[in-house]
């Protein structure tokens, strides 16, 4: 069986696996790609072997690799284990197997190579230089973030005359149709500085972009592609060593994600800034109109002057949550009103059925409780019934002894006296 066989080559071979559980409707809806990905693998000689495992079943060995949910692809490379986070298809699946199947910095050994390589990526992170502890620094980096994005290493003579060293060894980011060099200095720990320079200058920004953002910082989401991206492009480039260090900048298609943030209609286009790591966001207090009016609502966010909206506290997430559900009825029922009334009126109706029958039940147990007292509601009626007779007789007896009483009073004293 699989499970049998990955035991024995778990450590000598390098595994792409789909921990999974029999009744997830994400899993089943991976399994087609899963079949694609492992033939693919397969035909092109990959060294990657591809498996998937029962979770449940084998919830041990799941537990072991750190599963917590499911679909989960991890790949397995001796004693390290990485979690795939990206889309789930196949091109991608792939390209994250083979890229970190592989070791962890790549020789160029050209700059035929190296020019080859630049055009395939559209982020390259390169070292340059001999051994040294800038080297063991960025193996150590690579070995870490490789699943994000890959690393070269060169010597300098591979490097085309525009590309300008003014010390070795060093860390270049090659991106945006230039390059960024490493100052341990200003840019911190080379893990943050590569982590921050991953990304483009300015991206589209998706779900999966602002779960990789969680770890960098800030993010500026953006709604439109028209004059305010043009403004937000210009700053990224322009403005680059002012900002970089604390935004990334991008756009967003569509306001679905962030009505739900902020819990209300975002208008589109507009601006807003969101920090990813609290999901606290930033507004403008006046529409943007021009450049300098965007580099002061950034600046007032870097000096703390701009109120924060949100965050991830226990009443906002409570608050979230009720939002999206509200949004998700509403949706629900503008799409199809038909299926709505079904989803939501038959559970509302069983629960209508429920409380009927409890109250039923109450009622019934009231009656029985009276049966046993001797006593049932015909015959309490009964009693008071016969009780109220026996009251209207009394007043009537009580009556006619007044009136025999009067007469005897109107009697003469002669009469009384015969009687």
């Amino acid at each position: 069986s699989f499970v049998d066989l990955f035991k024995d080559s778990r450590m000598d071979d390098v595994w792409l696996v789909d921990f999974y559980a029999p009744w997830c409707g994400y899993c089943k809806k991976l399994e087609p790609v899963w079949q694609e990905v492992g033939a693919e693998l397969s035909r092109s000689g990959s060294p990657v072997r591809v498996g998937k495992m029962d979770a449940t079943a084998y919830s041990g060995m799941a537990s072991e690799f750190g599963v917590r949910g499911y679909p989960t692809i991890k790949l397995l490379k001796g004693e390290l284990a990485y979690n795939y986070k990206g889309p789930r298809t196949k091109d991608d699946v792939i390209e994250f197997a083979n890229r970190v199947a592989g070791p962890a910095v790549r020789s160029l050994p050209s700059r035929q190579m190296f020019e080859h390589v630049l055009k395939r990526h559209s982020v390259l992170f390169l070292y340059v230089g001999g051994e040294s502890p800038l080297k063991e620094k960025y193996t150590e980096v690579a070995s870490e973030l490789i699943v994000y994005t890959y690393f070269f290493s060169a010597s300098e003579d591979v490097l085309p005359e525009s590309v300008t060293l003014h010390e070795l060894p060093s860390v270049l980011v090659f991106k945006d149709g230039t390059y960024f060099t490493y100052d341990e200095y200003e840019d911190g720990s080379l893990s943050s500085w590569v982590n921050r320079e991953r990304f483009q200058s300015y991206l589209p920004i998706d779900g999966f972009t602002l779960y990789e953002l969680g770890e960098t910082g800030t993010a500026i989401p953006e709604h439109a592609v028209n004059i305010l991206s043009g403004l937000i492009q210009r700053v990224a480039a322009e403005h680059r060593d002012q900002f970089n260090r604390d935004f990334q900048f991008g756009h967003m298609d569509g306001n679905d994600y962030i009505n739900s943030l902020i819990m209300g209609e975002v208008s589109v286009p507009s601006i807003i800034i969101l920090n990813t790591s609290n999901e606290q966001y930033f507004l403008p207090a006046e529409p943007v109109e021009d450049l300098q009016q965007l580099l002061q609502f950034f600046s007032s966010v870097l000096d703390g002057s701009a109120p924060a909206y949100g965050g991830d506290g226990f009443l906002q997430r409570i608050k979230r949550v009720a939002y999206d559900a509200r949004s998700t009825v509403m949706s629900v029922f503008r799409s199809s009103p038909l299926l709505g009334c079904f989803l939501f009126g038959l559970p509302l109706g069983v629960i209508s059925l429920m409380c009927y029958g409890i109250c039923m039940a109450e009622s019934e147990d009231d009656t029985e409780l009276m049966k046993r007292d001797g006593f049932t509601d015909e015959e309490e009626d009964e009693g008071e019934e016969e009780e109220q007779q026996r009251l209207t007789a009394g007043a009537e007896d009580t009556g006619e002894e007044d009136e025999d009483a009067e007469k005897i009073n109107q009697k003469s004293p002669s009469e009384k006296k015969v009687d």
